[in-house]
């Protein structure tokens, strides 16, 4: 059976082999399930892990609150920035289907030798039952070396498989098939929302079994879904649509940045037709987009005037030029993310630790300090539904928009939720004082008589948070990067989660240190009903609320990049006009 040309996707996808792919035989919702199933399964082993690694810290390795909070956000951090070489590498090299292949590989291996250094108790300290860590015994430094080196191995894993798992999901729809194209715009969200029951399991099954039956069986079980997960994936390959890798997109950058100032002395045209640019012919052949010259960030536009070099270093085209001014124009809008990633951090540092102090009975029935990050989940699998079902459907009659609001809109109603988070943790951790005081339980600290569930509040309104900024975030700068950058468009949102985490850590213990300082006890303590945590997280919501100041500043200057399957519209037509123009002047000559 022949097929036609609009029987193949026009986005440039092709199979392993390099050929061009049918649309009915490749890609869409099946091809996107794989993935989806993959991910369900990939986050249960992530938030298996991180949700109670602060307890284990403090249990079983004898960690006070500052070592083991630090400990835990200073490897997520790392968790969330590892993706930009992931993103490198699939980029640049092997592309994204290999590149997460492999580093699966490596993501099994770090969490099959964690699995191991929570069962043998010759890799762990002996069992101390003081209440006061800083009466048990350390771990040694063997102990430390194989704990922390798995989760730094499985952190290289996943910073091969985060960039490229979502994009290899978007990479499923066809921006130029109508169809598919709706399919995407809510794919993100959906994606999120499938992703969160993983997360979810974690935050209460797995979280239960770690806290109560042991945490061999804790670690084993997220350790088994990953192994299932890769299966999965793997199954789906005969379904799937790929990208070829373009290049390194730093290479790109940095010609375009450095041709820029090895001409600085040149004059930019007022014709943007003037300046270096490649015929329309070979972006079609390659599958690729062209961009029109654009006038903001007008310096860039000295890398495409010509002065005779052909030397790629000097010499670079307007594409390459305006893909650049894509990805330099999102930085400041990642800064203005970094503040809300912080917050996100307290959810397994701080606020499990508050949970540590509280009242968990219901009956026989013992809370697990952790699971209560289950409700920022349900809270945002709740509020993704609302936003996908009804907001989007009654604002966008107004606004005309097919999000209902703008991914910066959205961003900014997140913000806005961050503020009011901060302002609720300190309220709610002053009663908790407040009680501890009455009950003489602040000297020599244990268990205050108030339910744990007084801490749902910050933990419902994260999730709340989430749905409006963590979605748009990685829905943003995946939209926004060049079709040649997707991978690292999208690792600018995990760039951001792990620049969070690491700022979180450098507060946590310069705070501590200060507020110690002239003989004063200080706010972050090993003992938290002598602390002030309420002091330190009203200190959150004023950074919250000077970050949202910057942000609306930012937005003000942003310009959204064009709608690419638009551009190729205007490119078919220019090439058939150029076809037409062809025969006219061989007939003329």
């Amino acid at each position: 059976m022949e097929h036609g040309l609009d029987d193949y996707t026009k986005d440039g996808t092709v199979d392993l082999k390099g050929k061009p792919v049918l649309r009915s035989k490749r890609g869409g919702l099946r091809a996107c399930s794989f993935v989806v199933v993959y991910e369900v399964f990939e986050r249960m082993a992530y938030y298996g892990i991180s949700s109670n690694l602060v307890v284990y810290l403090t249990k079983k390795l004898h960690q006070g609150t500052v070592k083991s909070s630090n400990n835990v956000t200073n490897w997520v951090g790392t968790i969330w920035l590892t993706p930009i070489l992931g993103a490198y590498v699939a980029d640049a090299h092997l592309g994204r289907y290999w590149t997460f292949v492999v580093a699966s590989v490596i993501y099994l291996s770090g969490m099959s030798l964690l699995t191991l250094s929570v069962s043998l108790t010759a890799l762990r300290p002996p069992i101390c039952k003081n209440a006061n860590v800083e009466n048990c015994k350390e771990a040694s430094t063997l102990q430390l070396a194989v704990f922390f080196g798995a989760l730094y191995t499985l952190a290289i894993g996943t910073g091969g498989t985060k960039p490229n798992i979502s994009t290899i999901g978007a990479d499923q729809f066809d921006d130029f098939h109508p169809k598919e194209k709706a399919h995407k715009l809510s794919f993100f969200n959906w994606w999120m929302f499938s992703i969160f029951f993983g997360t979810l399991f974690a935050n209460t099954i797995l979280v239960y079994i770690q806290d109560n039956v042991g945490w061999a069986l804790g670690y084993g079980l997220p350790t088994l879904g990953l192994v299932i997960s890769v299966a999965i994936f793997l199954a789906g390959t005969p379904f799937y649509r790929h990208r070829q890798p373009t290049g390194s997109p730093f290479t790109r950058m940095a010609k375009v940045i450095v041709a820029a100032l090895r001409k600085w002395k040149v004059s930019v045209p007022n014709d943007p037709k003037e300046l270096h640019e490649l015929d329309l012919e070979e972006y079609a052949k390659a599958g690729k987009f062209r961009i029109d010259s654009t006038p903001t960030l007008r310096f860039l536009n000295k890398a495409a005037v010509k002065t005779g070099s052909t030397d790629p270093w000097m010499l670079c085209s307007v594409t390459q030029v305006e893909e650049t001014k894509q990805m330099l124009r999102m930085i400041p809008i990642l800064i203005s993310t970094f503040v809300p990633s912080t917050m996100i951090a307290q959810i397994n540092t701080l606020f499990v630790k508050q949970g540590t102090t509280l009242d968990r009975q219901i009956g026989n029935f013992e809370v697990p300090p952790a699971s209560l990050a289950g409700f920022v989940t349900l809270s945002m699998l709740v509020c993704v539904v609302l936003y996908d079902r009804f907001f989007v459907r009654i604002v966008r009659r107004w606004t005309k928009n097919p999000r209902g609001i703008t991914l910066l809109q959205r961003m900014g109603i997140g913000l806005v939720f961050h503020i009011i988070i901060m302002i609720t943790a300190s309220l709610i951790e002053r009663h908790r004082l407040s009680v501890a005081r009455q009950h003489g339980l602040v000297e020599k600290g244990g268990q205050v008589p108030l339910t744990i569930f007084i801490l749902l509040p910050q933990f419902v309104l994260m999730g709340a948070a989430d749905a409006f900024l963590e979605v748009a975030k990685l829905e943003f700068f995946y939209d926004q990067a060049p079709e040649s950058m997707k991978s690292l468009g999208t690792s600018f949102s995990t760039t951001s989660l792990g620049v969070g985490n690491f700022i979180s850590s450098f507060l946590l213990s310069t705070v501590s240190h200060i507020t110690k300082k002239h003989g004063h006890r200080g706010w972050i303590l090993n003992n938290l009903n002598a602390s002030h945590l309420d002091y330190y997280y009203a200190f959150f919501a004023i950074l919250n609320f000077l970050n949202f100041i910057f942000f609306l500043g930012v937005i003000r200057f942003y310009v959204y990049k064009a709608e690419v399957s638009d551009s190729m519209e205007v490119l078919a037509e220019e090439l058939k006009g150029m076809r037409l123009r062809e025969p006219n002047q061989v007939s003329e000559h």
